[in-house]
């Protein structure tokens, strides 16, 4: 955890309960007080992973990966078995993993690239803008010396 030098420290409660004394973490004794001394020695990454899209990301491989082998696993299954109720049920994981790994990568074209995108733009004009605005009070430095 980063801090400024100097800057006070407020103590926060750790955890509170609500109404009828039950903690908010669910947790009680020292599994409570391990995990919020994990958290408090992890907070900057906790941080991050909560306001992130790294969860996002996670789900998006996780279901790519199962996706696609249930579509290849249905096309197996199909191939293989001439049963009517079995033909169904390899059809329907056949569709459903078709279904899943199409959606990931639809988002992907969508959503997560658009958005990689814009971040990278915002990144090259704030570097823009302070290399401008750094080149501006140079020159407004160097006439003031003068």
């Amino acid at each position: 955890m980063t801090r400024e030098p100097g800057a006070k420290v407020v103590p926060r409660p750790l955890a509170t309960a609500d109404a009828q004394g039950h903690d908010v973490l669910g947790l009680r004794g020292q599994e409570r007080d391990a995990t919020l001394a994990w958290m408090d020695a992890h907070l900057t990454l906790v941080r991050r992973s909560a306001s992130g899209q790294r969860v996002f990301y996670w789900i998006f491989g996780i279901g790519l990966v199962v996706g696609v082998a249930a579509h290849v696993g249905g096309f197996l299954l199909e191939s293989s078995v001439t049963t009517e109720p079995l033909t169904l049920m390899a059809d329907l994981l056949y569709q459903l993993g078709q279904a899943l790994w199409t959606g990931v990568v639809v988002v992907l074209f969508v959503e997560i690239w658009p958005q990689a995108k814009r971040r990278h733009y915002q990144q090259a004009l704030d570097a823009y803008e302070a290399a401008v605005g750094d080149q501006a009070a140079r020159i407004t430095g160097e006439s003031a010396g003068r």
